[in-house]
């Protein structure tokens, strides 16, 4: 099981962003997929979760109405839309794979990938 997060960078507040979690090794749409964060100093912090058919997805209270889950099974990619960006959303954020849905808690996911650091400043 591989996962590679991708497509962090520098953004100004209010800017957006789109990350990728690129899946290879396994039945990717067996998985649901949870992307997570982690700022300098603190714990891993749930971000959003989608289920292994794309139909259910579950969001932190932080990130509601500005964040965007999705997924391409055909491309076995898992997609984070980020809008509205914050600096408090500056993190390293990490994707991951696990057979429960709807999961919140970073034991639930046995499967990571590295992580791609979002910064935004400006």
């Amino acid at each position: 099981v591989q996962l590679q997060a991708s497509g962090g960078g520098l953004v100004q507040p209010g800017g957006s962003l789109r990350l990728s979690c690129a899946a290879s090794g396994f039945g990717f749409d067996d998985y649901a997929i949870g992307w997570f964060r982690q700022a300098p100093g603190k714990e891993h912090e749930f971000v959003a979760t989608i289920s292994g058919d794309g139909g259910s997805t579950r969001y932190g209270d932080s990130v509601k109405g500005r964040f965007t889950i999705s997924r391409d099974n055909a491309k076995s990619t898992v997609y984070l839309d980020i809008n509205n960006l914050k600096p408090e959303d500056t993190a390293v954020y990490y994707c991951a794979a696990g057979f429960r849905e709807l999961r919140v808690r970073t034991t639930d996911y046995p499967y990571w990938g590295q992580g791609t650091q979002v910064t935004v400043s400006s």
